[in-house]
């Protein structure tokens, strides 16, 4: 394997698990509302799959740093399929807010089982052939990818859905079966070395990751702050992304599920926006927690804006902001926090700092959903714009601190 071909699998599973995925996110909370939920409700099921990833980073962790990286995405993959027909059964039966926050952990352990897996694979992979690649470069690349497939998979899930809501939720089931078959095919462990994880022995290998993602994670002055601010944003960006579906149609007075997708493809694009100015971003800038800074004081601010607007095509502005500014926070500290982990806890660590970002969107999604239900998706939008701007200050103790890591130009 050479680098340029762990960087295309890295891609292509990436992108194609993306596409999967985005399908019913541009239609989901209007799935939800559909099924018989009212807005509270719709964030509790939210919020529970958050909570279903905080319950779950650390067993999953265990899993892809025992038996394998490979092992941990293919199990996402059918996990996140069998867990979305679930879904379309429960709203087929006219089940409550308890089948649905069932369903909702259940989903929320599928994708725990892809996060960090695939980016530790790549870390590892790159680290046993030559290459001159820097994290922050291929990590923007690699958004850039998902970004475009979540364009594709936004639209034709909004198209979709302007048929029935139910279709993109049986598309991407179908899809996702496709993607564990490519993913059989292409993705295999390199540069790490499986174990054997007996079931009596989890208890025992939970604990010791724990230890490992407080030790080598939470421990550690600059990922404690890094882990910090991605919680504050967090707590506002998982709920202001699915509420903008009933909101934006609220403002639009229209009843167009297909606008709703593409607003959502427009944060795709934006989001790639964002990943494609990192490298010019970077030579301008002399540290990465400069950049985080700037991109979250202006993602900040359009929040806030978002809110405050009672116009349809400013508010869209102000998430296409946001969206860019996110564009360009993820590669930057997904860099930052590779460049200072060991490839033995790499995907711990990295599901340990998942697991801090979930408690945070855990606790927005419940939050800001009962300052929706109560006072309006407009009050949601300022008082969660206004939570992200806690970041800043500790950005700016991550800047003070002057870790080596915060330098770019690093290969992987």
């Amino acid at each position: 394997m050479t680098a340029e071909r762990i960087i295309r699998t890295y891609m292509a599973l990436a992108g194609l698990y993306t596409l999967a995925a985005s399908l019913i996110w541009s239609v989901n909370t209007l799935f939800l509302l559909d099924a018989g939920l009212g807005i509270g409700q719709v964030f509790i099921a939210n919020a529970l799959f958050s909570v279903g990833m905080v319950l779950f980073e650390i067993p999953t962790g265990v899993v892809a740093d025992t038996l394998g990286r490979r092992v941990s995405y293919l199990l996402s993959v059918v996990i996140l399929a069998a867990s979305t027909m679930l879904y379309l059964l429960a709203a087929q039966t006219g089940a409550g807010v308890f089948v649905f926050g069932l369903v909702s952990i259940l989903m929320g352990l599928g994708f725990t089982f892809y996060s960090g897996a695939l980016e530790a694979w790549l870390v590892d992979a790159l680290g046993e052939v030559p290459s001159h690649e820097e994290l922050d470069h291929v990590f923007a690349r690699g958004h850039q990818v998902s970004g475009t497939a979540m364009l594709l998979g936004t639209i034709s899930g909004g198209l979709l859905g302007q048929i029935d809501l139910a279709i993109p939720f049986i598309v991407r089931s179908g899809l996702l079966f496709v993607v564990f078959a490519i993913a059989w095919t292409l993705m295999h462990d390199i540069g790490f070395v499986p174990q054997r994880l007996e079931l009596r022995a989890l208890p025992r290998a939970m604990a010791q990751q724990a230890r490992v993602g407080i030790t080598f994670g939470w421990q550690q002055p600059g990922l404690r702050l890094l882990m910090l601010a991605a919680s504050m944003r967090a707590m506002f960006f998982g709920w202001a992304f699915y509420a903008s579906q009933p909101y934006f149609l609220e403002l639009l007075q229209r009843d167009a599920v297909w606008i709703v997708g593409l607003v959502t493809a427009g944060v795709s694009v934006s989001t790639i926006i964002g990943n494609q100015i990192v490298d010019t971003l970077s030579k301008r800038c002399g540290r990465r927690s400069t950049l985080l800074l700037w991109a979250t004081l202006v993602s900040t601010v359009a929040s806030v804006m978002i809110g405050v607007t009672s116009a349809f095509a400013v508010a869209v502005a102000g998430l296409m902001v946001v969206a860019a500014a996110m564009g360009v926070i993820m590669p930057i500290r997904q860099a930052f926090l590779h460049r200072v982990t060991a490839s033995e806890h790499r995907a711990t660590v990295v599901s340990f700092d998942a697991m801090v970002a979930s408690v945070g969107g855990a606790g927005g999604q419940l939050g800001l959903g009962a300052v929706s239900d109560q006072r309006g998706f407009s009050s949601g939008y300022i008082v969660g714009g206004a939570v992200t701007g806690l970041a800043l200050p500790i950005l700016w103790l991550l800047r003070r601190r002057g870790d080596e890591a915060d330098l770019p130009g690093d290969p992987g």
